[in-house]
């Protein structure tokens, strides 16, 4: 039987360490994802802030930005409800991260993938949800452990 492919809801921060980084974790994560090996999945507020950041910080990387959207088959999940948003507030009472964290839960992914260490890293073990919280390394290793046999 073949495994599923992992679903990885991306953050902000990891799709702008794709964009910069071409040898980088989260792009190995976009090269999986376009392989159909990975079902990556961002939120709408992720897309936005995405745009928003590459804009700000690297606008010369927007046409790389728009092609690794378009190359790895991104799904995109609805937005949250405010109730939905609140509620994932019990987990990260900053409001921005709730936001995201509330359409990472709606996704139903196996793993939220984020590079912030202040609200989501830090206090993973913490976080009780039906997904787990790591970085692009921690969902490479586990992919490599798990799917690519000796």
């Amino acid at each position: 039987m073949t495994p599923k492919n992992p679903r990885v809801f991306l953050d902000t921060s990891v799709i702008f360490a794709a964009v910069l980084s071409p040898t980088g974790g989260a792009r190995k994560l976009f090269l999986l994802g376009e392989a159909g090996l990975l079902q990556l999945v961002v939120g709408p507020t992720v897309l936005n802030e995405c745009q928003d950041v590459v804009q700000r910080k690297a606008p010369a990387s927007l046409p790389t930005l728009a092609q690794l959207l378009a190359s790895a088959s991104l799904e995109t999940s609805q937005s949250p409800t405010k109730k939905q948003i609140n509620a994932a507030e019990a987990y990260v009472q900053y409001a921005p991260d709730a936001h995201v964290l509330a359409e990472a839960i709606l996704a139903k992914p196996d793993w939220f993938v984020t590079h912030d260490k202040e609200h989501f890293l830090k206090h993973r073990s913490r976080i009780d949800l039906s997904f787990e919280i790591g970085t692009p390394g921690d969902v490479l290793q586990r992919y490599k452990d798990e799917f690519i046999q000796p």
